[in-house]
């Protein structure tokens, strides 16, 4: 025994890693990052760090296992709104400054926002109804001579500035709408694109991503409509599930490939309570050739219906692409929701990402269209102090600790306890753990035949690294 001591002790003193004596494993501390319901902790890091041991049978144990792997992950973030780009680009510039690198480094307090999605034209948090190719009633202009992005100079310089600090961000943009005169109303709410007109939307969605890379900005991929579903947003169009599918393989899917693109392109991008929409585009064999995978939001249905269509596709990739936390929010009804359902609930339902919507609102929660989201509250509320609100920590406890290119890994659920794992490309184990009953209780992590007590107050969420 007194040998096994000592050599231990070398190894630790040489390696720098504690192993344990009676097991012979590699043992590690935990550190880890808390949110308190009650806001008395903010994705604060704790002081004490559990060191892997003997399982305390009397908790319950969460078991890691990183051999058993999943999805591999592109980000966690939020919209870039046009709004948003439009408050956080009247801030001071040592302000902004602050404030980009918080938000899109993962140095010091820095969130390490990896993903971001985007509008194509304006959405319904723009201060005003744009497309890029606006026209008088009557005109048309099926050549796109009048194409111009001047309309979102704005979002494009943030994003450079944003680039600078992340250049591997990853990108999604999505359309509200086409232009009025492409469409069967010639307005900008509701109505759906004209048959006619799908080659000519097909070129003007292509020369969009080619108007952005001019600007260095790279489109990683689009969905070719935002909730067609929902004819009731300024601006909105509705694109059935036939016509989608259509729309992608006579006019979207060709133009991007004859273009050379590598945008990908991602269907439905609208709620869970319809997964028969993004299959029906799958069993397409024509149109399906051109689609990565299927985005969904939370509006309506449950978190499964990612799972539904990945069974009957397992070839194709699964992205959550937008949740709003209504104003004036409830810290932690909304925190316990959207960690639950979105940041593990998504990711274990085989989400590449996770994005919450609007990155910044002002404290009115404007901009927005005439007839756009009068109670979007943003991420951060942008008065004469930056606000963080509940979905800043929501997103910051996944995109902190897990950057792209990380691998979701095995974990078990176990009673209160719900959590999701990941393996990082440095090797590191992540586990967001939301302890779902009402007061403090403890848990073990057990990885492999080790085990760190931990332990969460009643409501609250923890991310642990090792």
């Amino acid at each position: 025994m007194l040998k096994k001591i000592i050599l231990s002790a070398l190894l630790s003193a040489v390696t720098g890693i504690i192993y344990t004596h009676a097991q012979n494993v590699p043992v590690s501390k935990v550190a880890s990052w808390v949110t308190h319901p009650d806001r008395s902790a903010l994705l604060q890091k704790q002081t004490t760090t559990p060191v892997f041991g003997k399982v305390n049978d009397a908790y319950p144990t969460i078991t890691v296992n990183d051999h058993e792997k999943y999805q591999q992950i592109d980000g966690f973030g939020f919209t870039l709104t046009g709004g948003s780009a439009t408050l956080i680009n009247k801030l001071k510039a040592t302000e902004k400054k602050k404030l980009l690198n918080e938000l899109f480094s993962t140095k010091g307090k820095g969130i390490g926002v990896s993903y971001l999605r985007i509008s194509i034209g304006a959405s319904d948090l723009n201060a005003e109804v744009f497309t890029y190719d606006d026209l008088s009633a009557g005109e048309t202009d099926p050549k796109l001579t009048h194409f111009s992005l001047a309309k979102d100079a704005g979002v494009i310089s943030l994003l450079k500035e944003i680039l600078a600090i992340n250049p591997r961000i990853k990108i999604l943009g999505s359309p509200w709408t086409a232009p009025s005169w492409m469409k069967t109303n010639g307005s900008s709410k509701g109505g759906k694109l004209k048959p006619d007109c799908y080659q000519v939307y097909g070129q003007y969605l292509t020369k969009y991503i080619q108007a952005m890379k001019a600007h260095g900005i790279i489109i990683d991929a689009i969905t070719p409509q935002n909730e067609p579903l929902n004819p009731k947003n300024n601006p909105s169009m509705v694109m059935e599930a036939a016509e989608q599918a259509e729309f992608i393989k006579s006019s979207l899917g060709p133009a991007f490939h004859a273009a050379g693109l590598k945008t990908k392109i991602i269907t439905y991008d609208h709620n869970a309570d319809r997964p028969d929409y993004p299959i029906a585009i799958l069993k397409d064999p024509e149109a399906r050739k051109y689609v990565d995978g299927s985005a969904f939001h939370m509006y309506g249905g449950k978190i499964e219906a990612l799972t539904e269509v990945h069974n009957a596709f397992p070839d194709k990739n699964l992205y959550f692409t937008e949740q709003w936390v209504g104003a004036p929010g409830n810290f932690a009804e909304n925190l316990n929701w959207h960690v639950n359902t979105l940041i593990i609930g998504a990711t274990r339902n085989w989400a590449r990402n996770v994005l919450e919507w609007n990155l910044a609102a002002d404290e009115n929660n404007l901009p927005h269209t005439p007839g756009g989201c009068t109670e979007c509250l943003g991420a951060i509320t942008v008065e004469d102090a930056i606000i963080r609100n509940v979905a800043y920590y929501i997103i910051g406890h996944a995109s902190k600790f897990v950057p792209a290119g990380s691998v979701r890994i095995a974990s078990n659920i176990n009673g209160e306890f719900a959590n999701v794992a990941f393996l990082t490309p440095k090797g590191k184990k992540v586990l967001i753990v939301i302890n779902n009953g009402k007061t403090k209780a403890s848990f073990n992590i057990r990885y492999q035949k080790a085990a760190a007590i931990c332990s969460l107050d009643g409501g609250a969420v923890g991310t642990f690294v090792w």
